[in-house]
């Protein structure tokens, strides 16, 4: 049993720092692809999360076709079943071949896991990894530990919130 609370072992990420850090992972992936000069196809985000890495990589590189798939492993706070939602048109993704595939966080590697089964050509990068689930993905930016919770500020609001302990 610890005395921490749940955010003593908090990573607290801003709009400014997963900005910078989604252009690292851009500026890492450039002409990595297996096209062209490098070129990457097509960019796949797994939803929610890896949207607005999405976003920030696709116009860094350049990428116009931008899609998306849906993996439900989090019901609150709390890993669950992994379920896929939502799907591009398997014609368009083949084997993955020259797609990236986008997540703001790499954890159990779940996640990553039935997406890499779907396309196992795809290069597969996140901005954030955690240790179980860094062999699940290709490139990242930047390690955090297991116990981390990382608190991106799509969850956050701006407000006044009463502290855990009394000083």
């Amino acid at each position: 049993m610890t005395d921490q609370l749940p955010h003593e072992k908090g990573f607290h990420v801003s709009w400014d720092q997963i900005h910078r850090d989604s252009r690292a992972l851009a500026w890492r992936l450039d002409k990595r692809g297996p096209g062209e000069e490098g070129a990457w196809r097509m960019i796949l985000a797994i939803t929610r999360g890896g949207m607005a890495p999405a976003m920030i990589v696709a116009r860094e590189l350049d990428i116009r076709q931008v899609g998306t798939i849906s993996v439900q492993s989090y019901h609150h706070q709390t890993q669950g079943q992994t379920t896929i939602l939502n799907q591009p048109d398997p014609e368009l993704m083949g084997d993955g071949t020259g797609v990236l595939v986008i997540d703001d966080l790499v954890d159990s590697g779940r996640t990553l896991e039935v997406v890499r089964g779907l396309y196992p050509k795809a290069h597969f990068a996140t901005v954030y990894a955690k240790p179980k689930g860094e062999p699940m993905v290709d490139t990242f930016i930047t390690g955090v530990s297991q116990d981390t919770w990382i608190f991106f500020p799509w969850d956050m609001a701006l407000q006044y919130v009463e502290p855990y302990r009394n000083g």
